[in-house]
């Protein structure tokens, strides 16, 4: 039971690892590649990109083959691309290899938390996904430390390479850690009619929406700061390649904390209750944050990351019990139920790369202010689904 979490959550993990570990390593790249730092944001977009157009096939593929084979397939396609991304010569050809990670690396991440429902149920889930949650939102943190280190060891292609030794430890941790959870009879038919109806059932369901744009706007925030982790750091904050620390340890350090305590509340505390006291928390933090950075503060330390701490925070408290919520709307279709959660929080994220983090990422208060909004948004997706608890539209949950 102790190894099955922890292969879970680096199954998880592989996702937002991969897009973090580049960032220390884009000054070297900008020289070697001769690009500018624009260009160079595409290594984050196209990958971000390729990840949620696949993530809408890997949950339903997952549903129809097994849980094993689509995590085993998609991790050895991301060996692979690792090694094009590290012999790459060129700018174009580093993000070929790029949209192939992204392309796989959405099979272990988005089935890995599919098999969480598949064999447990009620606060058992609650607390096995809050785990998972726990080592998963290490990754942030890890990967630019990581990279950072690894850049005193070698040159950037380093990177890539040390990103397919981790796929082929991930490969033989499931070989020998994972069982398959979907058996035979449970089977969905292999066939492209049958997938896109099993996702047409997902998005006619209007909890969905509710659920995963709450989450996706709330985390949101959070990535805003994640993705544009180059920026905010160098930039605003003004430090260097070893420097990332001083963003993401706070910001995960409170997020492992969220859901640390998000699994000790289960089966004590309401799921419903869980999630509206953490988005209350990020909340109140964003506005902080946004205070601290109209005084001018907000690129000082430590007050830089006080209001992101209390929204990482927020978001650990509720972004477990989410996931369960989202997957306990379909039982039969939990694979395709992930895939279009992930796809839309994935595809948002992508977007706001490219058309708001560039725009508001000059100063601590345009990250503060957009954070803020998408806080709001993602608060008032949530208390719409809380009226439709309420009024019985859909059932409470049950974790």
């Amino acid at each position: 039971m102790v190894a099955l979490p922890v292969v879970l959550a680096m199954l998880s993990m592989i996702g937002p690892f991969s897009i973090d570990t580049p960032f220390p390593a884009f000054d070297a790249m900008r020289g070697d590649l001769r690009v500018d730092s624009d260009q160079l944001q595409l290594v984050v977009t196209v990958y971000m990109l390729a990840f949620a157009a696949m993530s809408v096939f890997h949950g339903p593929l997952s549903d129809a083959l097994g849980r094993r084979p689509v995590i085993l397939g998609s991790i050895a396609v991301y060996v692979v691309a690792s090694i094009g991304c590290a012999v790459a010569p060129s700018l174009g050809w580093l993000l070929v290899g790029r949209a192939v990670q992204g392309l796989s690396a959405g099979g272990s991440t988005i089935v890995s938390r599919t098999i969480i429902r598949d064999v447990f149920e009620g606060a058992e889930a609650q607390r096995l996904m809050s785990r998972v949650a726990m080592i998963f939102g290490l990754a942030p943190a890890i990967a630019p430390i990581a990279g950072g280190l690894l850049l005193q060891l070698g040159p950037w292609e380093l990177v890539f390479w040390f990103m397919a030794v981790l796929g082929l430890v991930l490969i033989v941790a499931t070989l020998v850690v994972l069982p398959e959870t979907h058996p035979p009879h449970a089977r969905t038919e292999l066939r492209v009619r049958e997938i896109l109806r099993g996702l047409g059932e997902v998005v006619r369901q209007p909890a969905f929406h509710r659920i995963a744009w709450a989450g996706t706007f709330v985390f949101g925030a959070q990535f805003l700061y994640i993705g544009g982790a180059a920026i905010f750091v160098v930039d605003v904050l003004g430090g260097g390649e070893l420097d990332f620390w001083k963003l993401f340890v706070p910001m995960i350090g409170s997020m492992v904390l969220g859901s640390w305590i998000s699994g000790r509340s289960a089966g004590i505390i309401e799921p419903v209750l869980i999630v509206s006291a953490g988005y209350a928390i990020a909340l109140v933090g964003m506005v902080a944050g946004t205070v601290l950075a109209l005084v001018g503060l907000g690129d000082t330390l430590p007050w830089a990351f006080v209001g992101l701490s209390l929204l990482s925070f927020g978001n650990g408290l509720g972004y477990p019990i989410v996931q369960l919520m989202v997957l306990d709307l379909l039982p039969t279709r939990r694979g395709a139920v992930m895939s279009g959660m992930t796809c839309v929080t994935l595809s948002f994220n992508a977007v706001a790369a490219v058309a708001i983090t560039p725009y508001v990422g000059g100063s601590a208060l345009g990250f503060a202010l957009t954070a803020l909004l998408l806080v709001v948004l993602g608060v008032l997706c949530w208390l719409a689904h809380r009226r439709a608890l309420a009024r019985g539209v859909v059932p409470a949950p049950t974790s």
